[in-house]
């Protein structure tokens, strides 16, 4: 069997051991169903009139709203990814599995596919709740599949710096702090919520490296009625090396943990 092959083999069955224990949480899996219908509605009908602002450019709230709550979403959720790991560490089960066969890199794909799986249930509860509701998705099929993915890609983001956090403080107060530093400044300096022209100059300029906004931007482009495919690649290219950065930079944190044990 090729070292790919059983990278992935090892992958889908630590995969599977987390999946188990998510679902034995059922009152976890209903809030991170029901998180995102609150932000939907509650922000949704907050800030509904907005779109009167001159320059603002959207006709209907919801239809604006419904990437920025998937955005957030695959923020806050996958920003807890730490916690995992830091209750495998602490439980002593990282280190038994430290003694098994099982690969290294598997461990830590699984930490993030399970979050990837995870965030995708919770995008197609927040686009079903929104059609619903009434918003409107002119891209169509091709808009929702790439909304999705620019999720995946920024939660992927997001849980593997989690992760690497988790493995080089093991504290659950510093992981809740950073948490608690990150979520509203990376999401309000994006147009999570408010249109990117009525933004201050200064709050512009940070929205342009954040990756939050490359999600957003990647999202809406490919969900209006004439999809620019040129800014979709773009941003979920940023999205894509971010990503792939984050996960080596966790991977490489799990060898130095490994080595201190």
């Amino acid at each position: 069997m090729s070292t790919a092959t059983t990278l992935a083999a090892h992958t889908w069955w630590m995969t599977g051991r987390r999946l188990k224990v998510l679902v034995k949480q059922p009152a976890f899996v209903v809030i991170l169903l029901v998180q995102p219908a609150i932000w939907l509605f509650l922000f949704g009908n907050l800030f509904r009139r907005v779109v009167e602002l001159p320059g603002f450019g959207a006709g209907d709230y919801l239809d604006y709203i419904v990437p920025g709550v998937v955005v957030m979403t695959a923020v806050s959720s996958n920003m807890w990814a730490g916690m995992g790991v830091l209750e495998e560490i602490e439980r002593g089960t990282m280190n038994r599995l430290l003694t098994t066969p099982v690969s290294r890199s598997a461990i830590m794909n699984a930490l993030v596919v399970e979050q990837g799986i995870s965030t995708a249930v919770q995008v197609l509860a927040i686009i079903l709740l929104g059609l619903a509701a009434g918003a409107d998705y002119p891209g169509g099929p091709a808009g929702l599949g790439v909304l999705l993915v620019a999720a995946l890609l920024l939660g992927t983001v997001f849980s593997a710096l989690s992760n690497t956090i988790g493995m080089l403080v093991r504290q659950r107060e510093t992981i809740i702090g950073v948490n608690t530093l990150l979520l509203l400044p990376l999401t309000f300096l994006s147009s999570a919520f408010m249109a990117e022209a009525l933004m201050p100059s200064w709050m512009r300029t940070v929205a342009h490296g954040n990756p939050v906004n490359w999600a957003l931007d990647a999202a809406r482009a490919a969900m209006s009625a004439g999809p620019d495919w040129g800014v979709v690649a773009v941003r979920c290219g940023w999205l894509a090396l971010a990503a792939a950065a984050m996960v080596f930079l966790s991977t490489r944190t799990f060898r130095a943990y490994q080595k201190s044990v």
